[in-house]
Formats: C-alpha cells, sequence, structure tokens
C-alpha cells in the first residue's frame, strides 16, 4: 500500500475500487444503482404527494423513508464518483465532518423509521378499529421528528468526538467514505472506551428497534394466522414480506459491520458490507415497495391515466 502521509488536516479516502478495467466497471455499475436510487425515491416522493389515496400515515412513513434514502445516497456515491474520475482521494477535514455528521443522521433515523414503519403495520392488522386514533396525523409526525431528533443527537456526539481525538501524520482512511470505524484507526491515542460507546450507541439504534420489529411482526402473523379472510390475509403477508426485506437488507450488514470488534474486521470486509446499507438499500427500497405493492401501483396507473388524458384534451384544444 503506498504511504499516504501528509502534514496538512485533509484526509484521504482509499476508495472501494482501484483505477482498472474491473474498477471501471464497478464505478458504471454503482453509478447506474446511484441514477436508479435517485429517480426511484424521487418517484416515490412525488406519487405519493400527488395521489390522494396515497396521503395515510403509512405511505407518509414511506415518503420519509424515500427521503432519507435519496439523501444517504448522495451523501457517498458523488464524492465517491469525483475521486475515482479525476484520481483526487483526498477531502478536507471539515468535508469529512459534513458527510460523517450526515450519514450517522441519515442511517440513524432510518433504523427508527423503520421500527415506526413496523409499529403501523402492527397496530393496522392487530388493531384496525384503534389505527385512526393509534397512528393519527399528530402521532405519525411526532413518530417522523422524533427519529430525526434521535438520530441527529446521535450523530453530533460521534462526529464531535472523533473530530477532536488526535491524528497520527497517516491521514488514509481505508474506506470510500469517512466512517468512524475505520477513521478510529488512525487515532493516536487509545480509543477502546469510545469504541464501547459506539457498541452501546448501535444497539440502541439497531439493536433495540430490530428487537421491536421482530416482537411487531411477530404478533402480525400472529394475528394474521387467525384471520377468515383469504385475501385480507394475502395483502398482510405481501406488507409483512415488503417490510422485512427492507429491513434484512439494510439492518444485517449495519450490524454485522459494527457490532464487531476491531480485531474481528477487516478493511476489505467492512467496505464491501458498507455497499448494501449505503448504495444498494437505497435502490431496493423503492423498488420493493411498487413492485409489492398493490395500492402504489394503483396510483402509477391513476398517475399515467391523468397524464394520458390531460394531454389528450391539450391536444384535441390544439
Amino acid at each position: 500500500m503506498e504511504n499516504y502521509n501528509q502534514t496538512s488536516n485533509d484526509f484521504i479516502l482509499l476508495g472501494l475500487f482501484s483505477l482498472s478495467r474491473f474498477g471501471t466497471f464497478l464505478f458504471i455499475l454503482i453509478f447506474l444503482i446511484f441514477l436508479i436510487a435517485l429517480f426511484g425515491n424521487f418517484f416515490m416522493i412525488l406519487l405519493i404527494f400527488l395521489d390522494t389515496h396515497l396521503h395515510t400515515p403509512m405511505y407518509f412513513l414511506l415518503s420519509q423513508l424515500s427521503f432519507i434514502d435519496l439523501n444517504y445516497i448522495s451523501t457517498i456515491v458523488p464524492k465517491m464518483a469525483y475521486n475515482f474520475l479525476f484520481s483526487e482521494k483526498s477531502i478536507s477535514f471539515i468535508g469529512c465532518g459534513i458527510q460523517s455528521f450526515f450519514f450517522l443522521t441519515l442511517g440513524g433515523t432510518e433504523t427508527l423509521l423503520l421500527t415506526f414503519m413496523a409499529y403501523d403495520r402492527y397496530v393496522a392488522i392487530c388493531f384496525p378499529l384503534h389505527y385512526p386514533i393509534k397512528i393519527s396525523r399528530k402521532v405519525c409526525m411526532l413518530m417522523i421528528i422524533g427519529s430525526w431528533i434521535m438520530g441527529s443527537i446521535n450523530s453530533c456526539a460521534h462526529t464531535i468526538y472523533v473530530f477532536r481525538i488526535p491524528y497520527c501524520k497517516s491521514r488514509a482512511i481505508n474506506h470510500f467514505f469517512c466512517d468512524v470505524p475505520a477513521m478510529l484507526t488512525l487515532a493516536c491515542m487509545d480509543t477502546r472506551i469510545y469504541e464501547y460507546t459506539v457498541f452501546m450507541s448501535t444497539s440502541f439504534f439497531v439493536l433495540l428497534p430490530f428487537i421491536g420489529i421482530a416482537c411487531s411482526y411477530g404478533r402480525v402473523l400472529f394475528a394474521v394466522y387467525y384471520m377468515h379472510s383469504t385475501k385480507g390475509r394475502k395483502k398482510a403477508y405481501s406488507t409483512c414480506s415488503t417490510h422485512l426485506t427492507v429491513v434484512t437488507f439494510y439492518y444485517m450488514p449495519f450490524a454485522y459491520t459494527y457490532l464487531r470488534p476491531r480485531s474481528f474486521r477487516t478493511p476489505t470486509e467492512d467496505k464491501a458490507l458498507a455497499v448494501f446499507y449505503t448504495i444498494l438499500t437505497p435502490m431496493f427500497n423503492p423498488v420493493i415497495y411498487s413492485l409489492r405493492n398493490k395500492e402504489v401501483i394503483g396510483a402509477l396507473r391513476r398517475l399515467i391515466h391523468r397524464f394520458c388524458s390531460v394531454k389528450l384534451s391539450t391536444n384535441i384544444v390544439a
């Protein structure tokens, strides 16, 4: 490995792949995934905003998930693409801090939001008559605001600490973004106590929400099993399987990366796992929710029909 030692405060991002034919292929693939994620999440937000049938707490939460994913992937990929295209590996100290802050904020907010989405489905299926009261617009707003506040507080605490500790001459971060565990390997001080706080923080934002989601869907599956309506049972299973697919893609790599001790991690493995929750999940979320959700497909058909009707009327007038 090259020795990236420097006297400035800038960091060096070693990146995800090298400048080669295979690296170029991976770059093109990731850039296509980035475009799909941007278009898919933006389209979900727009569709939910335009179709009044989707103006429900469930889809309001889903629009927030799309908004988070839209910003999540935009925090990571553009800088990685710029560094690859222009062979520029450096990132300023402030730029690294901003990227780390937004990454942690969006990541923490998404874990809590997915938990609230599971609670929403739990109430809708297990207590349908109480749903308008338990998941009112006010409650839905409190869920979203609470997720953002908790995610921001956690991010501030970690960002302030990580960027106040002393770093050695080597500023080469063996990652494709400013990730806290990768940065700790460059510290000139013992960070074992702080690593325990990272473990506790990850437990709070990953393990506890995952337990909450598992409990919610355990109750949901129990209730669905005793449903008399075959149609209702299929709809409930479809909704649950959709959400569980999203949760699995996001939580598992995240937990496996941040809950392991440093001695059990390797930079290559960390980067490969990070691709799942920073790049692939933001692309999969809108695809999964749109292709496996009849209400979203129905809203898309209504939007296309409305667009065609307006275009036809314009042509007739002209």
